[in-house]
């Protein structure tokens, strides 16, 4: 473990990014859970506490429109708008004080959920452009450990916090960590070249080049599939753990910050864990042990007793990180960067359709049936999952029996190689054509004046 970190904590701008996030991330694991107890002590329905968090997935059913921004403008100064934005944002639950106020509660979490899509999806892409590819996994699993053991503290002082000034104290706090984050991306010196911008190609065929990708990458292909089986399941969280809080264990909905604090336990164990071990494993290995994980956690929300609830969610904690860390680095070594904010955005929405769909679906079923047996479907439904990325998620293998990189896994639509182009030490040049489109811009970034492409069968040239 300690190699890797070492290595990533002398990247100067890595750091920067690390010590602003770990502060941001704080903000979230406040906010996030203080949205559901305001709104289940203004209405005093788990069902309402739960649809806070269905609204947080909404904004995934536009994502790719969010990574076409990002393909087309440098990465980190939309990240630093997206941050001062969600601030202002923040400010709106200060004018919430009683139920009729609960729509300014929906709005703020409806901007929330878009501003961790896009910058979510902006960090990914922008890591890829800070740090060499070795390092991406142990990177993400850093950003993933931290995140994840914030739940020792951040569930616990929203919920303090909440429960002493109220929920605006919360929003101010949150509202003063994107700012600061805002300031700390300022400071990163980390250089980014102008997108190269396509002329003429249609908005639908720009919006739709992340969905092409994960199509027509097998790896990828099978990623959605396990994390569409995951989703449907795991959404039911949302409501179903305020019914364990207040039918299985009896306890108030403040109780939800110290079970959010076990998963932050095990979410360290398994973040570093991962940041050591992918570097040696890969990122495909350990994705099922992670969902194993999950869904052993959510089986052992059943037990009604306060020592199992607290494992199984120490358990659920630690194969999150797991399966997160793999799964988004598997997306950055296989996408090209000019098309990483689309893929990454039309993955946010394949994750977040399907957990909106059951987040809604647990908000309706909690109220007619057993916890228990949303716990069961839970369970089951990650554990398929599970079973599937060990079948599927696979290196391809060539008739010696050694890994290969699959012929589906090029560059989607068309690439420009400094190999091809006679340019040693020219990173390649990522970039999508269509019929009619001329390519411009920035011919001082390149440094090329002109390239041959292959378009399926045919060649052509475009200038640069």
């Amino acid at each position: 473990m300690a190699s890797p970190v070492r290595e990533l904590l002398r990247h100067r701008d890595f750091r920067l990014l690390l010590a602003g996030q770990t502060l941001s991330m704080f903000g979230d694991t406040a906010m996030l859970l203080t949205l559901g107890m305001w709104a289940k002590d203004l209405t005093g329905s788990n069902a309402i506490a739960g649809s806070v968090f269905a609204v947080l997935g909404l904004p995934s059913l536009a994502a790719p429109f969010g990574g076409l921004l990002i393909d087309r403008f440098r990465r980190r100064p939309l990240m630093i708008t997206v941050d001062l934005t969600t601030a202002g944002a923040l400010l709106v639950l200060l004018r919430v004080h009683d139920r009729g106020d609960l729509w300014l509660i929906y709005l703020v979490a409806l901007l929330y959920g878009a501003s961790l899509i896009v910058f979510g999806s902006a960090r990914s892409a922008f890591l890829h452009t800070m740090l060499e590819e070795s390092n991406l996994g142990p990177a993400n699993g850093a950003l993933s450990t931290v995140r994840e053991a914030l739940r020792l503290v951040g569930p616990a002082a929203g919920a303090g916090l909440y429960a002493w000034l109220g929920g605006g104290a919360t929003a101010l706090l949150d509202a003063a960590t994107f700012v600061v984050s805002a300031a700390v991306l300022a400071a990163i010196r980390t250089p980014e070249s102008r997108p190269v911008r396509v002329l003429g190609e249609r908005l639908r065929d720009q919006l739709s080049v992340g969905a092409r990708h994960l199509r027509s990458t097998p790896l990828l292909r099978a990623t959605v599939l396990v994390v569409v089986i995951c989703m449907l399941a795991l959404g039911l969280a949302e409501s179903v753990f305020f019914a364990v809080v207040d039918h299985g264990l009896h306890k108030s909905v403040t109780f939800l910050g110290v079970m959010q604090t076990a998963a932050g336990v095990g979410a360290i164990a398994g973040g570093i864990g991962i940041t050591a071990l992918i570097p040696r494993t890969g990122d495909l290995r350990p994705v099922p042990v992670g969902l194993g994980l999950v869904a052993a956690g959510s089986a052992l929300q059943m037990v009604p007793t306060v020592w199992a609830a607290l494992l199984g969610m120490a358990l659920l904690g630690a194969g999150l990180p797991i399966t997160v860390v793999c799964l988004t680095t598997l997306l950055q070594r296989r996408t090209p960067s000019a098309i990483q904010g689309r893929v990454f955005t039309t993955y946010e929405m394949c994750f977040g359709v399907p957990q909106v769909l059951s987040i809604a679906a647990g908000s309706a079923l909690v109220a007619v049936l057993d916890f228990r047996v949303l716990l069961a479907v839970m369970a089951t439904g990650v554990a398929v999952s599970a079973v599937y990325a060990a079948l599927r998620l696979r290196e391809p293998v060539d008739a010696d029996g050694r890994e290969s990189v699959d012929a589906d896994d090029a560059v989607f639509g068309a690439e420009v190689h400094s190999a091809d182009a006679g340019l040693a030490g020219v990173d390649p040049v990522d970039f999508e054509v269509g019929s009619g489109d001329r390519l411009t811009e920035p011919v001082e970034d390149l440094g090329l004046v002109a390239a041959d492409l292959e378009l399926g069968d045919a060649r052509g040239r475009a200038v640069l």
